[in-house]
């Protein structure tokens, strides 16, 4: 009876292992070996980007991908429809010459292997600019001028670069440099710039990159977890590798905009955005060009760095993308989501959004009004421009902010300046409403004395609203801003949130995590020769098995342990492994 329990045993975790390894082994199809080679052979350049896509305006087909780089690469179907459509600005913006913006794409093929340098850039990243498995970042590069030697009269052309990382201001960079070098010389240009990349090194948080192309060193910073970091300086960017370019280009920040230039005719309601932004509420931004809308979008979604938005958002947005329907139903409640748009046709087809607004390309912040919207208001809403809503915040504005920003606009100050100084404040107001939670969460560990290395490893308590509401009177916001109004109103509706939702699942998977590596660490050094004397052959057995698994999860669920507490379980496993008869040896050891 004893053996059959532990063959029992041993067997179920070989079919696990066996289970494991089936899933995890790929297709061996000469094509599936073909992919693996050209996935190895481009793995530096899928550290930084995807692919590079260039659109061009077929007479028959109309929008159409001409070329991809690297041209290995497959799209589906409903990723190349979304990057046509997408790579050009709506037909009623009318731009002509060059314009530049960004976009997100849903991922619909068949999912991307991720290289072990990005896996190692969301360890290290701030969560607010980790990748999302479900969606690429594209940036844009549109040409629009009359050639007559061309059918239509026009040609029109776009490079897209599609990555999963948000480095919106980098990726802005090189698109700039590299699309207009393309519409000269063609496709040995573009085939010299994928070589290039594939040179790269990886993107390491808390390390200043040097990234060199077609003649220009890019310099910048990746920020790590520490947000508040001492960012390099300019002077310690310009130290580089011996590297051969032309001209330098050093940027400040890899992913962040002119936040004040973006958001300049709406700052008189930057206190209502925040607060639209941090409830995840539906909002929609209408422009006349799909770069302001891009640059709002992204700016209302930095608001509240560094908390992770976690809703969707699209920094462009047209009637042909795949989610269109998903959108623009007509549900009473629109979908937790921030659209950019262009198109006219919106205005009335998102007529019965809480949240909208519109912006006028050119104006200042004098010209925009704040209007309630209302639903037989289209005439207002076509016309002129502001911010269209019937929320009302539970927070008062804080005017010294605000005095000092439009003493800025009066005094010319420089944009960099403004900037910095929303920021600021910003980061603090996002800092203020998140430390109470912080400091709530952290209450939720079990004490260190109840992690047992012989018992289960035990789990944070589950968040209690009730209880967390009843701290804000010793330990709230008032403690850190002098800003007043009914917090408790605003945590209760964020409670509500997806930026909750993702916050909470990413602290307590954080929380298990740093359990599971307190009990790994006391199992490490536990006594397993003393505990080993008088326990029956299956309890040695299944000791075995659990740290076999432990060790496994460890690896799979990224616990942050370190390899001398692996070895050390190792030996444990070695410590209580020759008590066992010598079948039951050969079966384990087969096993592992």
């Amino acid at each position: 009876m004893l053996m059959n329990d532990i063959n029992n045993l041993a067997t179920r975790s070989i079919a696990r292992s066996v289970e494991k390894e089936t899933m995890s082994v790929p297709s061996t199809s000469k094509e599936s070996d073909k992919e693996k080679v050209k996935y190895e052979k481009w793995e530096r350049f899928n550290n930084w980007m995807h692919c590079i896509c260039i659109v061009t305006f077929d007479l028959e087909l109309g929008q159409a991908i001409e070329a991809i780089y690297p041209n290995h690469i497959k799209l589906s179907e409903q990723e190349r429809s979304n990057v046509c459509y997408l790579a050009f600005p709506d037909s009623n913006s009318g731009c002509m010459g060059d314009t530049q913006y960004h976009v997100r794409i849903r991922q619909s093929g068949k999912v991307v292997q991720e290289t072990s340098a990005l896996k190692e850039y969301d360890r290290k990243s701030p969560s607010f600019l980790q990748t999302d498995r479900d969606y690429y970042w594209g940036y844009v590069y549109f040409r629009q001028v009359k050639d007559k030697s061309l059918p239509r009269g026009y040609f029109q052309k776009s490079v897209v670069i599609i990555t999963k990382l948000p480095f919106v201001n980098l990726f802005g960079e090189l698109c700039a440099l590299i699309a207009p070098e393309f519409f000269e010389a063609g496709t040995a240009l573009m085939e010299a710039v994928v070589r290039e990349i594939d040179q790269w090194p990886p993107p390491v948080p808390g390390q200043i990159v040097h990234l060199p192309i077609i003649g220009v060193l890019f310099q910048t910073y990746i920020p790590n977890q520490n947000c508040k970091a001492t960012v390099p300086t300019i002077a310690a960017m310009e130290h580089a590798p011996n590297v051969h370019a032309t001209r330098r280009l050093i940027l400040t920040s890899a992913y962040e905009g002119d936040m004040f230039r973006s958001l300049a005719s709406v700052v008189s309601y930057v206190h209502l955005l925040w607060e639209l932004v941090l409830l995840s509420e539906p909002i929609v931004v209408m422009a006349s060009s799909p770069t302001t809308c891009s640059e709002l979008v992204q700016a209302l979604i930095a608001m509240i760095a560094p908390l992770k938005y976690c809703a969707d958002h699209r920094p462009y947005f047209t009637i042909h993308d795949s989610e269109f329907k998903e959108y623009t139903t007509d549900s009473p409640t629109p979908p937790a989501v921030i659209l950019g748009v262009t198109n006219p046709f919106f205005a009335k087809t998102l007529q019965h959004w809480p949240h909208i607004i519109r912006i006028s390309n050119g104006s200042n912040s004098e010209d925009q009004k704040y209007k309630i919207k209302r639903s037989e208001n289209l005439k207002v809403l076509d016309s002129k421009p502001g911010v269209y809503t019937q929320y009302r915040p539970f927070l008062q504005k804080d005017k010294t902010i605000l005095k000092k920003l439009f003493r800025g606009i009066q005094t010319k100050r420089p944009g960099e300046v403004q900037t910095a100084l929303l920021k600021r404040h910003l980061i603090e107001l996002t800092e203020s409403f998140m430390i109470p939670l912080e400091r709530y969460i952290a209450t939720l560990m079990p004490l260190q004395k109840n992690i047992s290395p012989f018992k289960a490893t035990p789990t944070p308590q589950m968040f209690n609203p009730d209880d967390f509401l009843a701290s804000l009177s010793s330990s709230g916001p008032q403690l850190t801003t002098g800003i007043k109004g009914d917090w408790v109103g605003l945590y209760k509706r964020f409670f509500r949130s997806p930026n909750f939702s993702g916050w909470f699942h990413a602290r307590y998977t954080e929380l298990s995590q740093q359990l599971q590596a307190k009990q790994l660490e006391k199992l490490s050094q536990a006594d397993l020769k003393t505990w080993v004397q008088g326990k029956q052959e299956v309890e040695v057995v299944d000791m075995i098995l659990r740290i076999r698994q432990k060790l496994e999860r460890s690896c799979i669920d990224d616990v942050p342990i370190d390899n001398s507490v692996r070895e050390k379980l190792r030996e444990r496993i070695n410590d209580i492994t020759h008590v066992l008869p010598e079948d039951l040896k050969i079966i384990l050891k087969r096993e592992s």
